[in-house]
């Protein structure tokens, strides 16, 4: 019989009040794993509830014996480090070393909550003026949510929860309903850190209770991860309900290519960056400009590459490319592909139809390439997030400068060059909130904040890095004179 997962809150693994349930496949094997709750307002309601309970005396617990968690919490994880990735392939379908890299850095992201108490100290000034003392200091500003992606179901979670808990909030997770069993796993061990009932709690399921989430009063804040049009929903009616929020959305992520670029390194990084998880991430490389004479280079240099790349069932330590998450959206990402053909792009390396020995029934796209994309096209402008990488060719730097700056969204840009000069002028000029300079996926480590512009990003301050310390607390500024 297949199991309902259950949901976590005030301490313990509860069913949903819910009946409904959305079945949970592996992309690759059609294997039904489970079948994920699709909890409603009750189930949330019952969650926020046992936050708030849990919030006073979790806030006056002392900082360091909160950060002590997270010192257990690593520990627990990197014991668990083989299993978490093998539920993440079998639930999402990518590679085993790319499910082994994320839980890598969500690892990172647990070193930076380890480092709270040193990050959450304000600062003071003795006699600000005669006999009076000036300090700040930063308090947990309550209850957050955070609703999460399935594309990075054991990262993304870690980005805000650890740092979350560890500066004195109680916390709700909301994990994508395709990919609940990899926060499964992690509940469970939290569990085994016996942190005090309802400082954190699972609640799963779809649109009812994400919409319960943003509209409950006694949450403060919600952290979201996912496309822009459902990042301007979230920022929207969070906003609209009094919550501070950081929403960041999709890309449509550029690559320069200079022609003075070392042609095999940068090839080689830019695979990677386009079909890494089968493209299915805000980093991946949507677009390359070939520059001038690097075009054709480029063309024949990826053409020779990509059709050697190995599609295959992610548990397989040989596969370079797993599926994409679900027939839907392999169907999606195939009209995508024929749309470019009828916008007049080349297809040099065609995706569609690919089976897999063994996995016929899988979720498959292939590697997929298509040359002379023009501006203003669909493949030019819109996230596919599927292993297609378009190539544009721009007859200057200051062209290729001004095809990324066009696009509306605002995630990512990389430049490939040995030019210091044309390297600084595409960090200063570019529009995008993370930039790459001979770095195919400019991701940020834990310590710095997830950068976003334009469309990839709705709010004021984002995840990780000092930006998450200043979203999950206060800052009170406290004024004294004793006599």
């Amino acid at each position: 019989m297949t199991k309902t997962i259950k949901n976590y809150i005030n301490g313990e693994w509860v069913d949903a009040r819910a009946t409904d349930v959305i079945p949970v496949h592996d992309p690759a094997t059609c294997e039904l794993l489970a079948n994920c709750p699709d909890s409603n307002i009750d189930d949330v309601n019952t969650a926020v509830q046992a936050a708030t309970d849990a919030f006073e005396e979790w806030r006056s617990t002392p900082i360091l014996s909160r950060a002590q968690y997270m010192h257990h919490f690593k520990v627990l994880v990197e014991e668990n480090f083989e299993d978490i990735s093998q539920i993440v392939v079998k639930e999402h379908g990518k590679t085993m070393d790319e499910a082994r890299g994320e839980v890598r850095r969500a690892i990172e992201s647990i070193d930076f909550a380890m480092s709270v108490p040193v990050l959450m100290r304000s600062d003071g000034l003795e006699d600000i003026s005669s006999g009076i003392d000036e300090t700040t200091v930063r308090q947990p500003a309550g209850v957050f949510a955070a609703i999460t992606p399935f594309n990075f179901p054991f990262m993304v979670p870690l980005w805000f929860l650890p740092t979350a808990i560890a500066c004195g909030n109680t916390f709700i997770l909301k994990p994508s309903p395709q990919t609940p069993l990899s926060t499964e796993l992690l509940f469970e061990m939290l569990d085994e850190l016996d942190l005090p009932e309802g400082v954190v709690n699972l609640v799963n399921g779809g649109v009812p209770s994400a919409q319960a989430l943003m509209e409950h009063p006694d949450i403060t804040g919600v952290s979201f991860v996912g496309s822009s049009p459902i990042a301007k929903i979230i920022y929207e009616t969070c906003t609209r309900h009094g919550k501070r929020v950081q929403a960041q959305g999709g890309a449509k992520n550029y690559i320069a290519v200079m022609p003075d670029a070392n042609m095999e390194a940068s090839v080689k990084n830019i695979l990677g960056a386009a079909y890494g998880c089968a493209g299915q991430r805000c980093l991946a490389a949507a677009v390359a400009v070939g520059v001038g004479d690097a075009y054709d280079q480029l063309k024949d240099e990826l053409t020779k590459q990509v059709a050697n790349l190995k599609v295959g069932y992610g548990l397989d330590e040989t596969t370079q490319m797993g599926t994409v998450i679900s027939d839907s959206a392999k169907n999606r990402i195939e009209s995508m592909i024929a749309q470019s053909a009828d916008e007049g792009a080349d297809i040099v390396i065609d995706g569609r139809g690919i089976t897999v020995d063994g996995y016929e029934k899988g979720s498959w796209v292939g590697p997929t390439l298509i040359a002379d994309v023009k501006r203003d096209t669909t493949m030019a402008t819109e996230e596919v997030f599927g292993p297609v990488l378009a190539l544009m060719k721009a007859d200057s730097f200051e062209e290729a400068v001004d095809i990324i700056n066009d696009s509306h969204y605002g995630n990512a840009a990389s430049i490939f060059t040995s030019n210091g000069k044309q390297a600084r002028e595409f960090k200063y000029n570019v529009k995008a909130g993370n930039i790459g300079v001979n770095i195919g996926v400019a991701a940020p480590s834990a310590s710095f904040p997830f950068g976003g512009q334009k469309d990839s990003f709705f709010g004021d301050l984002h995840g990780q890095g000092m930006d998450s310390i200043e979203f999950y607390t206060e800052r009170k500024i406290v004024i004294e004179r004793w006599v």
